[in-house]
């Protein structure tokens, strides 16, 4: 399975950076892991609705620029499904035997994401209701990912 996971905003945290890291390499003997970062747009503190609006379209045509035709998109928004770990395993293992083997998951920028990244979704997820730095969100997707590997595989994981 090829995944990609497409965040906007460039990583600049070395904490989040080392535990990354740590997972993709992980992951490599389950997947092919490649993490692709669009640039977000830069905006002052205080913008108006359609400034906002702007924003989110200008970042949702870098993202789907890097979207091939095929992949199967999971979109992380707060008005996805929430999974369990296990329901995760089973959905991307369900992926892969139905031959899916392109997936892409896209993280947003401090904004969210625009309409068009959420029209282009096949799903979207949910991790919590709970709002967090969209940066540390990429470290516990691809966290979730490699533990949805070992669940598949019928490999330890800590509970």
């Amino acid at each position: 399975m090829n995944i990609t996971v497409v965040s906007v905003g460039k990583l600049k945290e070395k904490y989040l950076k080392m535990g990354i890291d740590e997972y993709v390499k992980r992951l490599g003997s389950y997947a092919k892991m490649e993490l692709v970062e669009v640039a977000d747009e830069k905006a002052p503190e205080q913008l108006s609705e359609a400034e906002m609006e702007l924003v989110k379209k200008k970042e949702s045509e870098r993202i789907l620029a890097k979207i091939s035709d095929g992949t199967y998109v999971i979109a992380l928004a707060l008005d996805g499904k929430m999974k369990t770990s296990e329901q995760m395993a089973a959905d991307l293992d369900s992926l892969m035997t139905y031959g899916k083997s392109k997936v892409a998951f896209v993280i947003g920028g401090s904004l969210g994401l625009h309409d068009d990244v959420l029209k282009r979704a096949d799903e979207k997820l949910c991790f919590g209701k709970m709002t967090l730095p969209h940066q540390l969100m990429k470290l516990v997707l691809i966290e979730q990912i490699y533990r949805s590997f070992r669940i598949i595989k019928g490999e330890p994981y800590h509970k």
